[in-house]
């Protein structure tokens, strides 16, 4: 009897592991439950797809190069000037992902004024009536009127980060200008001194000042432009985004109409060349649509358990 305990215990430990060996390695065949998968990212800071903008700003125009038609006459510019004034435009843009848009604007650059003096002398060898010899006239010119012009870009852009709700950026752009001078006047005085046909050791003798002058004929005249741009842009909404920026606009030459003289005679127009603009701008992009999403990268596939055979 005493052997007998011993050997029935082993008998029902063997039973026991005999009924749990399949059960343990059915619970291997399965192994664990995957891990739930993750939830989708939030929707990223800048806004993508089309916008629609508008710009407001101030602008100061830099000294510009005056010239005419070549002529024999030398012609000294001077206190040339463009003034300031104030411009307003609209436009339309893409965001291509959350650093790089680009969008294509029109604008309307409003009337400023022009104004430039001038002096040249000239000769004429023709006699009056009275035997005295035009020697030479020097006439000093003051020409004041009206700049305006329209512009058309392509614009690109880099947006460099958002750093506490501002974004910076930077770009350049492409485009045409459209000049026009309007209500462009000019008043002369002309100081002319003579001498004598027969008797030159007489020296020579004054005239009288006359004043004369003219109208140039309003031109519109098309030309190249391009620019850079640096500035800052603040979301107020995932949709509205409003911009602070300074921009350098090269717009290329542009020119008078002829000049019509009042002596009757027509007179070549003026060129004005490096019309360069110095612009601050209060901008404001419309965002179609709700924030893109970032993609969605599904997770792997979970690994596949270890299956054990016993």
């Amino acid at each position: 009897m005493g052997r007998s305990k011993p050997l029935a215990l082993a008998r029902i430990i063997t039973l026991a592991a005999s009924v749990a060996a399949p059960a343990l390695v059915h619970a291997a065949d399965l192994g664990l439950l995957p891990p739930p998968p993750p939830l989708p990212p939030p929707p990223v800071e800048f806004g993508g797809g089309w916008y629609l903008r508008g710009d407001v700003g101030a602008s100061i125009y830099s000294t510009p190069k005056l010239s005419t038609v070549p002529s024999p006459d030398v012609i000294n510019y001077y206190n040339s000037d463009l003034g300031g004034g104030a411009f307003a435009g609209i436009g339309v843009g893409y965001q291509f992902n959350s650093w790089l848009r680009g969008d294509v604007t029109g604008e309307y650059r409003f009337s400023s004024g022009f104004h430039t003096n001038d002096h040249y002398k000239w000769k004429d060898t023709s006699t009056d009536e009275n035997g005295l010899r035009l020697n030479d006239n020097t006439t000093y010119e003051a020409t004041n009127g009206n700049y305006s012009a329209a512009v058309v870009m392509v614009n690109g852009y880099a947006d460099l980060g958002t750093y506490y709700g501002i974004t910076p950026f930077v770009g350049a752009g492409v485009g045409a200008a459209f000049h026009r001078f309007s209500g462009v006047s000019e008043t002369s005085q002309i100081n002319t001194t003579y001498t004598y046909a027969d008797n030159p050791d007489w020296g020579t003798a004054g005239a009288p000042t006359r004043i004369s002058g003219g109208s140039y004929k309003n031109q519109m005249k098309t030309s190249f432009a391009w620019a850079l741009h640096a500035g800052l842009s603040y979301a107020v909404t995932p949709n509205l985004k409003l911009e602070l920026a300074y921009r350098y606009l090269n717009m290329g030459e542009g020119s008078t109409g002829v000049l019509n003289c009042f002596c009757g005679t027509t007179l070549t127009p003026i060129k004005v060349r490096d019309i360069e603009a110095h612009d601050v701008k209060l901008g404001m992009r419309w965002m179609f649509g709700a924030p893109v999403v970032a993609a969605y990268e599904p997770p792997p596939p979970p690994m596949m358990p270890l299956v054990r055979k016993y």
